[in-house]
């Protein structure tokens, strides 16, 4: 028994010391590749996982003269306020409606983008149009708002669409009933093309032997394209639709500061800029850092929620 159990922790022994050396063997080997990753972890840490120690304001009435540690502890007065408040049904309703939006719309254009690129047989006319589509998403936030803005205008060129077809002008930035539609087809037009690449290298990963044996047996283009290209991609669209489920309550309160008004704060108003106004206007950190608590709760557990499902469902899941 002494000699077996001897054994076996020399054999446990040398499977360490073996991968042990494996390890720096790669290590020096790929050294510039684990220095870059390094880098990565560096900016993690020091940037999302740092910095969350703040989330104990969201507990404190926090004064900026006392600080973290000398500010009174509340416990959950900032959320119970917050669940109380006129404003939560608003701003929960709004940023779950143009998620879901954004959703039902923009989440599969890049998809059918990618499979209509996929067939282009002319190689400089897809580069043009590739090009073409990817330049608003390197466009400033504040150019495209301004471009918004003069799309939609008065006298701008949508108007001028409907006025030449019989139509009267709408103010489309002024009516709250507009504003989600325009927030999500402009997100379409600026970022559809962007997100497309994911989904062009995807579908660049599939076996190019399964088209030529469907052309064989006489499937055509749309045939291969849904059973062959779509199932061939559908763990990236998995993935990415996962992680954009675990988003459902953020919205980019940059472009909703640059387009909303008074007149659309109805529909337009969500959690991120309401955080904003409270916790930057008013000054009020305490209760501007428990919203966000609350919105990173929501997201996390819509997050596992969606994992869960995928993996039960297809056995794809991020973990």
């Amino acid at each position: 028994m002494v000699q077996g159990t001897n054994g076996k922790s020399g054999g446990r022994a040398f499977i360490r010391s073996s991968r042990l050396w494996m390890l720096r063997k790669d290590f020096r080997r790929n050294y510039v590749v684990y220095f870059l990753a390094l880098l990565v972890l560096v900016y993690y840490f020091l940037f999302h996982y740092l910095p969350m120690y703040g989330i104990i304001i969201a507990f404190q009435d926090f004064s900026p003269r006392r600080g973290v540690l000398g500010s009174p502890f509340v416990g959950l007065k900032h959320f119970s306020n917050f669940f109380s408040s006129p404003s939560l049904v608003r701003v929960v309703r709004n940023t779950l409606l143009i998620n879901i939006y954004e959703l039902v719309f923009s989440f599969p254009f890049p998809i059918l983008f990618a499979l209509m690129l996929n067939e282009l047989r002319l190689i400089r006319f897809k580069r043009v149009v590739q090009s073409l589509t990817y330049m608003p998403h390197f466009l400033s936030l504040v150019v495209v708002c301004g471009m918004i803005n003069e799309f939609v205008a008065s006298n701008g060129m949508i108007n001028q669409l409907i006025n030449f077809f019989g139509g009267a002008s709408v103010s489309f930035l002024g009516n709250a009933k507009y504003f989600r539609g325009v927030y999500v087809l402009s997100g379409i037009w600026q970022g559809f093309g962007w997100s497309s690449i994911i989904y062009i290298a995807a579908i660049a990963g599939v076996d190019r032997e399964q088209y030529d044996s469907a052309m064989i047996d006489g499937a055509g283009r749309l045939r291969q394209a849904w059973n062959i290209t779509l199932p061939g991609i559908a763990p990236t669209i998995i993935i990415l639709l996962i992680m954009r489920i675990g988003s459902m309550m953020s919205v980019g309160h940059e472009k909703i500061l640059l387009l909303y008004n008074p007149m659309t704060y109805e529909t337009a108003d969500v959690v991120s800029t309401y955080i904003y106004r409270i916790g930057i206007l008013d000054s009020n950190y305490s209760f501007s850092s428990a919203v966000g608590v609350f919105n990173s709760v929501i997201n996390f557990s819509l997050l596992i929620t969606a994992n869960y499902i995928s993996k039960r469902v297809s056995e794809t899941s991020l973990f």
